[in-house]
């Protein structure tokens, strides 16, 4: 009875359940009004330590003097396979280093850009390059450098007045020795340049106004090509557009064209430059790709070249009409074509202007007795394929009627089956009448 009545009264318990305390959290006192403000201008600390395991406590982690001892073994033990099968050990990896100054990220973008880059010579055929040679200038104006200006002004004031100087003395009487040193030591370490920061004596250059006459003081000449790049990625965005398209002009355009002729492809860092330097089109225009059509002198290789960095890059459409306009009234010469066919294959809507000039300058070729390359036909193809909308019927009819003075056994079809199935912009579109029914 009394077992019964003890387990009568825990049951009873257990639906009660058990009682609680209820906390009473105590009421901190107020803090002086003073601490109050002055803890409102710093952040509490949040009491969390974090742990951080280092490479001395990961168990993965080899020491210098253990890697250097498991590299030493392996060698020997290759050393020993060599010997004993007359298996050749793999080759030692040579370390080069080319620079001791930390790269920028931009240099860092740069060098992640060098390793995909493809470094191979531009394959060119030789019957191609020979009829390229046949529309060149017999004998093509050379192209003027910075050295070759200077020099021209030394024997102008020499004519003048007559001095005592020397030529390298004309050149500097103007400016402090010690300029004139500091800015030849520079150009000691350009020749020597891979990567790596540049002096900040050479990237105040564009700042000032006998910028041409400090820079002589480098040799450009003798630059290495990552440093050409860095001196157009710095003029190219710190001077204008005149003065741009002079360093485009006496440095750039002699160096790459130097490089092409010299190792029959363009070096990785000049051809960024020519990236770089398109980021002023007009100066890039005027000053380096003028002036190669107007020499009468550029190969089938500088054309491809220079025509890949105006494919790769986009150009603002105003820069392209005005220099389609300016190649299509030029002497012609082969690199013409190319250029031509590069920028046609860009799809711009073309003012009616342009489109004229590039008709009139194919339709130029009537009483040209010779035959003409097959890049002309190809560019004359690219003209039609884009723009055969934009032309006028009489034009149509004159480029049919010179696709049966200058015809290609493959192009020419093509080019007369685009023009016959096209409609001029002249022409009233037929439309059928709306049904209403």
């Amino acid at each position: 009875m009394n077992l019964f009545k003890y387990s009568k009264q825990i049951t009873e318990k257990i639906k009660m359940g058990k009682s609680k305390k209820i906390k009473v959290s105590k009421r901190e006192a107020p803090a002086p009004l003073e601490d109050q403000i002055a803890s409102g201008n710093f952040a509490a600390p949040t009491g969390r330590v974090k742990e951080r395991t280092r490479l001395d406590e990961d168990e993965n982690y080899v020491e210098s003097r253990l890697s250097k001892s498991i590299i030493t073994q392996a060698r020997i033990q290759a050393a020993e396979i060599e010997e004993e099968f007359g298996v050749p050990a793999a080759p030692k990896a040579k370390s080069v280093k080319l620079g001791t100054c930390e790269a920028s990220d931009d240099e860092s973008e740069d060098e992640l850009e060098i390793q995909k880059f493809d470094d191979k010579e531009v394959a060119v055929n030789e019957d191609d390059d020979l009829a390229i040679r046949m529309f060149m200038k017999p004998s093509g104006v050379r192209t003027r450098t910075l050295a070759d200006i200077i020099n021209e002004k030394i024997t102008e004031k020499k004519t003048e007045i007559d001095t005592q100087f020397t030529d390298a003395t004309d050149v500097a009487r103007d400016i402090d020795p010690k300029v004139a040193g500091m800015y030849t030591e520079v150009g000691k370490l350009l020749t020597r340049y891979r990567s790596g920061k540049i002096p900040k004596a050479f990237k105040v250059l564009p700042q000032f106004r006998n910028w041409e006459q400090l820079l002589y003081f480098t040799n450009p000449d003798e630059w290495s090509a990552a440093a050409m790049y860095q001196a157009t990625r710095i003029f190219t965005s710190n001077l204008k557009e005149k003065m741009a398209q002079r360093f485009f002009n006496l440095i750039l355009l002699p160096r790459v064209r130097d490089d092409i002729d010299t190792y029959h492809k363009l070096n990785f860092h000049l051809f960024q430059g020519l990236r770089k330097a398109l980021f002023k089109p007009g100066a890039f225009f005027k000053g380096f790709l003028f002036p190669l059509c107007e020499s009468g002198t550029c190969t089938l290789r500088e054309a491809i070249i220079v025509g890949s960095v105006l494919a790769k890059n986009s150009i603002p459409v105003l820069h392209s009409c005005a220099a389609m306009l300016k190649i299509a009234e030029m002497e012609y010469s082969g690199a013409n074509s190319i250029f031509l066919r590069v920028l046609l294959d860009k799809k711009y809507a073309l003012p009616y202007r342009v489109v004229d000039s590039v008709v009139f300058h194919f339709l130029n070729f009537r009483n040209d007795k010779r035959t003409m390359h097959v890049l002309w036909h190809q560019a004359m193809l690219t003209f039609v394929q884009r723009y055969k909308q934009d032309i006028s019927s009489e034009q149509k009819q004159a480029l049919l009627e010179i696709c049966k003075i200058h015809h290609h056994h493959t192009v020419t079809e093509e080019v007369r089956r685009e023009l016959l199935h096209s409609k001029c912009r002249d022409e009233e579109t037929a439309e059928p009448p709306m049904d209403f029914d």
